[in-house]
């Protein structure tokens, strides 16, 4: 997984796969997911992603 966030445009990233894409969707306004022939999400894009507060990320590890 790679993300990445330009923060110019405030759009965010999420590149999950090195797969071709094959078809976008957009969920809303806002998120757009990129899907592989075999229909394994390849990326995901989010507009507005600091504004909508999808940025930044926040993960948490397992002790």
């Amino acid at each position: 997984m790679r993300t990445v966030y330009d923060e110019s445009e405030d759009i965010l990233t999420i590149h999950l796969s090195d797969k071709s894409i094959a078809k976008e969707v957009s969920q809303d306004w806002n998120t757009h997911i990129s899907y592989a022939e075999d229909g394994s999400i390849v990326e995901i894009v989010v507009l507005d992603a600091k504004e909508s507060g999808a940025w930044p990320l926040i993960t948490t590890r397992a002790a």
